[in-house]
């Protein structure tokens, strides 16, 4: 991933409704989450929810279908994977305790409880 493109997708997620809808996402899986019930579960305007999933999908972190009448969103989970390979790829630099907690997170696996308040 090139220093732009993490800016950029950095960029999208530094704002707490886009935040809150990467996030609601990311725990829907692949099945994703229809445009009306992210502004119902978030209680946004669908013109707000719009314009965020717009930029996140500029960011490449979210994608879309057509399913019906309804337009489906869904995380881009390989662009997080890169996102986040491309924060942590020279963690350590020798002092490997530095990316303990990392590690830990890692081992603990994505699709468990999270022990720490998010």
């Amino acid at each position: 991933m090139e220093s732009r493109q993490a800016a950029d997708a950095l960029g999208a997620l530094a704002h707490e409704g886009r935040l809150a809808v990467f996030r609601m996402l990311v725990r829907a899986g692949s099945g994703g989450i229809a445009a009306g019930e992210i502004a119902r579960q978030l209680g946004v305007p669908p013109n707000s929810l719009s314009a965020n999933l717009m930029i996140l999908s500029r960011a490449g972190l979210v994608t879309s279908r057509r399913a019906g009448r309804s337009i489906i969103y869904s995380a881009e989970y390989n662009r997080m994977a890169t996102l986040l390979g491309y924060l942590v790829e020279d963690c350590c630099l020798g002092s490997p305790e530095i990316c303990a907690p990392l590690a830990a997170v890692v081992a603990r696996g994505c699709c468990q409880p999270a022990s720490m308040p998010s």
